[in-house]
């Protein structure tokens, strides 16, 4: 969902002449108040969030060391963060050292997530019925059988207020008459799962109970309900919970961390494993630390249905590749295929670059509207398998086709491995047909010596065998997948 933007004009609550202290005021999207009460400035946080600080308060935001806990956080436990690279928590003082350390399950989320989210689709126009419907088609359209699996309910499923006297995030009953755990026998009884979304803040974006100081029981309420899959934001996050700047490199102990830190102890304390999403809009280095607080993490601010942000996204990931790993995901977010004006060829590409760079792929359309030419990209098989290789794990990589090619941003030449051998990839993003050309020998794991085969990935059938380079005409903003057969012996697979 857009993790940045309060839709102030729904909910009366937020229809204020001025921002309340801590409250947001300004960001991408935003269109509420952008003045804060006297004492309090609107402080950008990053491009997607302003909030109202204290005047005076910024110099208690530099370290997470400085500040007490606002909320009871989990016992600190003996188990050590999975990289060697994290500081001590003996050395720690504050919140930092009484966070907890516990991982995210290894029951789950070994690979990049499959499955549809409500968001992109409805925004807070969610019921009961659309969730269901979605499953249903999931069957119906052959999803399930191409691998996905998560059904995600996004933000403003819940009520406005939680329950007084259990402290619970209740459903809205209008919108869900069978509550969250209704819809997840059912979606469950598909041989599917099921997602909810919360926020790591006081609030969601929406404005809805944020999990924030009730990480246990609202773990504890999603495992109660049968759920598989978290979505957590990072939206109305306190002052003293910021931090007032980027943090160091595989800083794990900055507030922002751990704000996550506490949720993800929160769901290991439950019988049920749940795969863990950090919506956190690429902020305080994620792709550093998020392997031991989560499965996947946001790169960047939130999808839109336009070829630049797929382009956009891309650049951003390509520079952090190294974070990819079995249980490790960069997620690009959600996908936007039957969404806006996007032409049949950058919806290949959207798909293509989300499955050869293995970020999690989360449909986020009304499935009944795809045409089959869509349905044709969702479900490709030989794509898919690449996505879901669990034998090599590493994505392509951008490869120099040429001793001659031009640079481009973002790369157009992407090379990798999977268990079926040699893959290249290519985007096209001038906004023109052109031909694109590679040698062989460019390519990590062939030698450049002898005839290859080129497989289109897109149709399942071999072109022909080729010397030397091969060249292929691709539409504007068009994405050509090959598999390269040699007889060169295969390296070793990463496992």
């Amino acid at each position: 969902m857009f993790c940045t933007t309060v839709f102030v004009l729904t909910f009366a609550s937020y229809v204020v002449a001025q921002s309340t202290p801590w409250g947001q005021c300004g960001g991408t999207g935003w269109t509420g108040s952008t003045t804060c009460p006297t004492g309090w400035a609107c402080t950008a946080m990053n491009p997607y969030y302003s909030q109202c600080l204290q005047a005076t308060s910024s110099s208690s935001l530099s370290t997470v060391s400085s500040l007490s806990s606002p909320v009871t956080s989990e016992p600190a436990t003996t188990t050590a963060p999975r990289s060697s690279t994290s500081t001590s928590t003996s050395t720690l003082t504050g919140i930092a050292g009484t966070a907890p350390t516990v991982g995210p399950s290894k029951k789950v989320g070994k690979l990049p997530a499959l499955g549809w989210n409500t968001w992109n689709a409805y925004g807070c126009d969610i019921d009961e019925s659309k969730v269901l419907a979605a499953a249903n088609q999931f069957v119906s359209l052959g999803l399930k059988d191409a691998g996905y699996e998560y059904v995600n309910i996004d933000d403003c499923w819940s009520e406005m207020s939680r329950d007084p006297t259990t402290g619970r995030i209740v459903p809205d009953p209008a919108k869900f008459p069978d509550g969250i755990s209704g819809v997840a026998m059912q979606v469950h009884n598909l041989g599917l799962k099921i997602g909810v979304y919360s926020d790591a803040g006081t609030a969601t974006c929406a404005g809805f109970p944020g999990s924030l100081g009730n990480e246990n029981i609202d773990a504890a309420t999603f495992n109660d309900w049968g759920i598989d899959y978290l979505k957590y934001d990072n939206c109305n996050v306190p002052g003293n919970w910021s931090d007032s700047a980027t943090p160091p490199d595989n800083d794990c102990n900055s507030n922002s961390a751990i704000r996550y830190r506490q949720m993800t102890a929160a769901l290991a304390a439950q019988s049920r494993p749940v795969q863990f999403n950090l919506c956190i809009w690429g902020t305080a280095n994620v792709w550093d630390w998020g392997v031991r607080v989560g499965h996947s993490w946001r790169m960047s601010g939130d999808a839109g249905p336009t070829w630049s942000y797929i382009t956009s996204i891309i650049s951003i990931n390509v520079q952090h590749l190294s974070s990819i790993d079995f249980f490790s995901h960069n997620d690009m977010d959600m996908m936007e295929i039957g969404n806006g004006a996007l032409t049949i060829q950058e919806q290949r590409t959207h798909f293509a670059a989300w499955s050869f760079l293995k970020s999690p792929i989360l449909l986020g359309t009304d499935l009944s509207k795809l045409s089959s030419d869509q349905l044709a990209i969702i479900k490709n098989k030989e794509l898919l398998a690449f996505h879901q290789d669990s034998v090599i794990v590493t994505p392509a990589a951008p490869f120099t086709p040429s001793p001659s090619a031009p640079a481009t941003n973002p790369p157009e030449f992407y090379a990798g491995e999977s268990s079926k051998g040699i893959h290249v990839f290519i985007i096209n993003t001038s906004n023109t047909t052109a031909t694109k050309t590679f040698n062989f020998a460019n390519v990590e794991g062939l030698s450049g010596r002898g005839l290859f085969t080129v497989h289109d990935m897109w149709t399942g059938k071999d072109i022909g065998k080729f010397s030397r380079s091969y060249s292929t005409r691709l539409d504007a903003h068009d994405t050509a997948a090959f598999l390269i057969e040699s007889t060169k012996k295969k390296r070793s697979p990463r496992t």
